[in-house]
């Protein structure tokens, strides 16, 4: 289903704003993103870049903007997102619907060839650990060497105490931002459902919505993960509260 391009911007607009609520410094967060994609293409003319869960098209127009050569495939598996996406950042990526973790879903992006970045803003922390292991696993054969997996998550903690501050942190950072000030995710999505140009791309989502994992990992099983799927080194380049910007290397 196409989408106005007037409408779309409306809509992602306030979904920008949503995502203040929960995502600390998020545009510190996509700027680091785009650093660490730079940093590793910085000798690659045409970057190949693969974001998972793109959503809207928040980090691919931000990487875009940074990488205008770049080659960008933005994968989900919300149809209305990535209505919102095409129609509001057409020229960022090419935009695939596909669920991640789900047999095909490789196959389904159409790559040509190795990719040089893999990213991922708030997305990977939905799939539960079986396959978030097996995911790890086939992105280390995607990415050529020296590529890099960059994960920018809401990342819990080992300890109890130590989980419990980072929250605060976090909490106390988004008050002093007015991030709280936006409408909350369920706002939005309550109020994008009485849009009537979306009804349609709303019903099939409903349709096809699955249950997220209730589990989120802690920051160190995800380093536990990585190492196991074959990537060396990991680790986190940027940190608010529990909010993280995970790298992991393909040797």
């Amino acid at each position: 289903m196409c989408v106005s391009t007037t409408t779309a911007r409306l809509w992602v607009d306030r979904w920008e704003l949503q995502q203040q609520r929960y995502a600390i410094d998020r545009e510190e967060r996509f700027t680091v993103v785009a650093d660490v994609v730079e940093h590793v293409t910085a000798e690659n003319g045409v970057p190949r870049v693969l974001d998972l869960g793109c959503g809207p098209g928040s980090l691919p127009a931000r990487l875009a903007e940074r990488l205008p050569h770049a080659e960008i495939v933005g994968v989900d598996k919300d149809p209305l997102l990535l209505a919102l996406a095409r129609a509001c950042h057409p020229e960022a990526a090419r935009y695939v619907e596909a669920v991640i973790g789900e047999r095909g879903w490789i196959h389904a992006l159409g790559l040509a060839g190795p990719v040089d970045a893999v990213v991922s803003t708030t997305a990977l922390h939905y799939l539960p650990e079986d396959v978030l292991r097996h995911v790890y696993t086939e992105l280390a054969t995607l990415l050529r060497p020296g590529g890099v997996l960059v994960n920018a998550d809401h990342l819990s903690h080992e300890g109890a105490c130590v989980a419990e501050i980072a929250t605060f942190v976090g909490t106390r950072r988004a008050q002093r931002q007015r991030a709280f000030d936006h409408e909350d995710w369920e706002a939005w999505w309550s109020a994008v459902e009485n849009e009537p140009e979306l009804r349609g791309l709303c019903a099939e989502r409903r349709a096809g919505k699955a249950a997220g994992s209730n589990c989120p990992l802690t920051l160190g099983r995800h380093v536990e993960l990585l190492s196991e799927a074959g990537f060396g080194p990991v680790s986190p380049v940027w940190q608010v509260g529990s909010s993280y910007v995970l790298v992991a290397v393909r040797p």
